[in-house]
């Protein structure tokens, strides 16, 4: 359905919102800071399809990916399939304030923002080892709270839900009923790409998750694999793919340790937003590292924060050529920005397909 490597060829982009057939463009709404937030329409069809990027400051990815897709959409012909069958609702930054937060390292980042010169392999710009310190002397992440994954308004009357959160709601609920929602995440450390998705969807997802995984194979990579047990709302369905997490499991994982003030900062994510609205929509979340770590990093310890973690922390204290030497002999590799938005846009092209399927097919 979707012409993935079209979408990531280098094209002409301005920042200023997109128009273009069967698009409208608008500002949604002001973050905390008075930046604006724009939302971009498109499509005539009957299935809706949301799409959110950059909840976490932190990571700039998913943005990036979405400004692609929205040039690519209003290029298209009003007849094209994928604006007849579907009608889109993507809000590319939820986050602009986040953004500029973290513009100490992001900024340096070619190959990320839509209109640069990009190859499409490795060498694209990903974040070079060299850039490894940057990044941990300069990324800010909010805290439980603050979370825009994690703040979306409980009811209509939760006016002290962050303003990003309140308009993305407000531009989301004319679409009523949502067949498709994805939350385009990152993180900074992985053995590579992992995919997020509803538990009640695994049966239809069967071939899918296969599929993905191939895609994963056939270009050099290893889905992240990990079990968390349940904690948080990740529950392991098979190689490579988890639940996505859960506001009411992050609440319950709080006040287990005692912590009911933090427990209580806790709103619904996106993806149970968008299932409060009705229907049975499959709701994704995309998680693509920014370093891949080596299989060896999985093999012992604690699988979330492996011990080679601590050892690139103490190369850092040590400076940036302590840190880049360390890297090269530990074998941790950036994931470059095409790679990670070929696999998101791959989850978002194989989700669309999943959801055409009759009710019962895999």
């Amino acid at each position: 359905m979707l012409d993935i490597e079209s979408i990531l060829q280098p094209q002409s982009f301005q920042s200023a919102p997109a128009a273009g057939k069967d698009a409208s463009a608008r500002e949604i709404g002001r973050s905390r800071a008075g930046r604006p937030i724009f939302g971009y329409r498109f499509g005539s069809g009957s299935r809706q399809v949301s799409l959110i990027a950059g909840c976490h400051a932190d990571e700039p990815v998913g943005p990036a990916m979405l400004d692609r897709l929205i040039v690519y959409l209003a290029a298209l012909s009003l007849e094209s399939t994928l604006l007849s069958t579907f009608s889109w609702w993507i809000v590319p930054h939820t986050n602009p304030d986040g953004e500029a937060a973290n513009a100490a390292w992001t900024d340096q980042l070619s190959g990320l923002r839509v209109g640069e010169s990009e190859a499409t392999g490795a060498g694209d710009g990903g974040v070079e080892a060299a850039d490894l310190s940057t990044y941990w002397h300069h990324v800010v992440r909010e805290p439980p709270g603050e979370d825009m994954e994690f703040g979306f308004p409980r009811d209509v009357h939760d006016l002290d839900a962050r303003p990003e959160n309140r308009a993305i709601a407000d531009f989301l609920a004319p679409a009523g009923e949502i067949s498709l929602h994805g939350s385009f995440h990152g993180m900074g450390f992985a053995a590579g790409p992992w995919f997020l998705i509803e538990r009640s969807w695994v049966d239809r997802t069967t071939a899918m998750r296969s599929e993905l995984r191939r895609i994963v194979s056939e270009r050099g990579y290893r889905v992240h694999d990990i079990d968390r047990k349940g904690d948080k709302g990740f529950h392991r369905i098979d190689l490579g793919f988890t639940s996505r997490p859960d506001s009411r499991a992050m609440i319950q994982h709080f006040e287990e340790l005692g912590d009911s003030e933090t427990a209580a900062l806790f709103r619904p994510s996106s993806m149970e937003w968008v299932r409060g609205r009705g229907g049975d929509p499959l709701t994704l979340v995309s998680e693509m590292p920014l370093f891949v770590l080596p299989a060896v990093a999985y093999d012992t310890g604690d699988p979330i924060r492996p011990p080679m973690l601590g050892r690139l922390r103490e190369a850092f204290l040590d400076g940036p050529d302590a840190l880049r030497r360390l890297c090269a002999e530990l074998g941790v590799e950036a994931m470059p920005f095409h790679d990670q938005m070929f696999f998101q846009l791959s989850f978002l092209d194989q989700a669309l397909r999943a959801v055409l399927q009759p009710e019962g097919s895999s």
